[in-house]
């Protein structure tokens, strides 16, 4: 987005490629990176590329138990937490902002938008 705001015609594809000849994660990863993005050059992200999509789908169940198992036996597995937060809050429609709006307008009088009306309201706390 950035790229495209400042005309830098930056490809992402592209620095897969370049990325992977002197990087230590070289492998395949990286070649699967520049294949979405040679199917798609606008895409948004690679959560929503058909392949990635589909092997996130596929591994879903298992990256969930991982991450369960590594909480309860206190293992910090602070990436692969934060990546399935990232991944759920991606996929939904809806999140738990709703309460960060409430305390914006309570704290700041800053109003918060409702999902069953048009327009921005202000609750007197």
């Amino acid at each position: 987005a950035k790229s495209e705001d400042m005309g830098w015609g930056i490809t992402l594809g592209e620095c897969a490629r370049i990325w992977k000849g002197g990087c230590i994660i070289r492998a395949v990863f990286l070649d699967r990176i520049k294949q979405a993005y040679d199917r798609d050059a606008n895409l948004q992200s690679l959560l929503v590329d058909p392949e990635f999509a589909k092997e996130l789908a596929d591994k879903n169940a298992a990256w969930r138990r991982v991450v369960a198992l590594c909480a309860t036996e206190g293992v910090p597995a602070t990436a692969m937490f934060a990546s399935l937060a990232y991944f759920d809050a991606n996929r939904r429609a809806r999140l738990p902002a709703n309460l960060v709006q409430a305390q914006r307008d309570y704290f700041g009088s800053h109003s918060y938008e409702r999902t069953d009306r048009e327009g921005w309201f202000h609750t007197v706390w």
